[in-house]
């Protein structure tokens, strides 16, 4: 049985512990820690279980309830489905870094298949993704702001083109043609249930049998991904309080007047329902990271990755009630939100993965504005965009909104408190 090198790390002791907090699933952890190869499920019949542990805080990763979950679990799982085989789903969404990752990559962007395979990108998490619209655009208050969207780029509209989408990219599973999957889905071990969910006859029509591939996909990440079971879910319930620094990095975050996270990343903790805070409204900014010099692509002075104006999609059409004078190219170098939700567990952050600690990253928020040379250099000028495009970084919104010169935003210990309380957006938390 051949396994990939980074699906080791289902292996760790961030995964037993995941386990012991009821995040992954029983079933899940044997479909991937014991059957990797030759389809890498298991016995798809084996039913999903979660923690009985009555301390663990409700709303835990619920059992799968329907064979399309289970099946698109074990699809998730399966090391066979990539070129060559070796490479799983879970590879870039791993559940011990949020259900993102890249697939052992240490430059900030997913490592495919290949070891010289490397993106463009940062993989973004899977976890509560099934929350995500489709792309659409919304005018209000003399804005027009892109919303929506799967990938960084919105390029797809649904959570199963999305899981699609992998299969077939030369850099990342690397198949040549839905054919060639829907051959291996066939002769997986799973391949039963799969006939048993979408008909006996599936596999005789490739797109049919390609497009079930990621109905399967989106239905297990519907069920098994999104449990609200992090210590902020619990102090929304009421179960838990937070600590003092938990508390103080909260009330920075909403803070309009200082660091001003929920401006964009929304969230509503008093409502009672941790599903009113999703941290992402999913839309559109061009908030100026710096370029990641790592990416191979960026060795060419000239390449410049422009978000929702290509290179991975066509530019999107807009729609006629835009503000009068917003054209295609007032979006180009912006990328959708992702949600914060489990961000203190990513080896990367941003679309390009420039990031790799957390704690820099909101320093990147609270000093970007009054020292941009700390971030581009002596000129002090985004440098991961073409000139023409630098209108497009936020400037007017806070923490953006600062002049050169200004004292940072946050001192070192606001800037603690901001991270221990984007690390009680973790899932898997226990109640004492």
């Amino acid at each position: 049985m051949k396994i990939h090198r980074s699906l080791a790390l289902w292996r760790t002791a961030a995964t037993k512990r995941l386990l012991r907090r009821g995040w992954i699933m029983t079933s899940m952890a044997v479909a991937l820690l014991s059957g990797c190869g030759g389809g890498g499920a298991g016995d798809a019949s084996v039913a999903a279980t979660e923690s009985t542990d009555t301390d663990t805080v409700q709303a835990q990763a619920v059992p799968l309830s329907n064979d399309r979950a289970r099946l698109g679990q074990a699809i998730f799982g399966d090391t066979d489905l990539s070129e060559p085989r070796g490479t799983a789903c879970v590879a870039c969404h791993q559940p011990s870094q949020g259900f993102a990752g890249n697939h052992g990559s240490r430059i900030g962007v997913a490592q495919g298949s290949l070891p010289t395979s490397l993106g463009l990108r940062n993989a973004m998490p899977t976890a509560y993704s099934a929350r995500v619209p489709a792309l659409h655009f919304v005018t209000a208050d003399g804005e027009t702001e892109a919303q929506g969207g799967h990938f960084w780029d919105g390029r797809v509209d649904t959570l199963a083109q999305q899981a699609l989408g992998p299969l077939l990219n030369p850099l990342e599973m690397n198949n040549p043609s839905k054919r060639a999957v829907v051959d291996k889905i066939a002769a997986a071990r799973y391949a039963p249930l799969f006939r048993q969910v979408f008909g006996a006859t599936v596999f005789n029509d490739t797109e049919a049998a390609f497009a079930s591939i990621g109905v399967a996909v989106e239905a297990f990440e519907r069920e098994a991904l999104q449990p609200f079971s992090s210590k902020f879910d619990a102090m929304v319930r009421g179960q838990v309080s937070f600590t003092p620094a938990e508390a103080r990095g909260m009330a920075l975050f909403m803070d309009p007047q200082r660091a001003n996270c929920a401006g964009c990343h929304k969230m509503n903790p008093g409502s009672g329902k941790p599903q009113d805070s999703l941290f992402s409204d999913f839309t559109y900014y061009a908030t100026g990271i710096p370029r990641n010099t790592a990416i191979p692509r960026n060795a060419n002075a000239a390449f410049f990755d422009l978000g929702l104006c290509g290179p991975e999609r066509a530019a999107p059409t807009l729609p006629t009630d835009v503000v009068p004078g917003v054209t295609i190219d007032n979006f180009c170098g912006k990328f959708r939100m992702p949600t914060l939700r489990n961000v203190a567990e990513r080896p990367a952050y941003m679309h390009n993965g420039f990031f790799k600690d957390l704690s820099e990253v909101v320093r990147f928020y609270s000093t970007r504005a009054s020292n941009p040379q700390r971030w581009y250099g002596p000129r002090g000028v985004p440098n991961d965009l073409p000139t023409h495009y630098l209108g497009n970084v936020e400037r007017t919104k806070a923490p953006f909104n600062r002049r050169v010169g200004d004292a940072p935003l946050l001192n070192d210990g606001e800037v603690a408190d901001i991270v221990a309380f984007l690390h009680t957006l973790s899932d898997g938390f226990r109640a004492p």
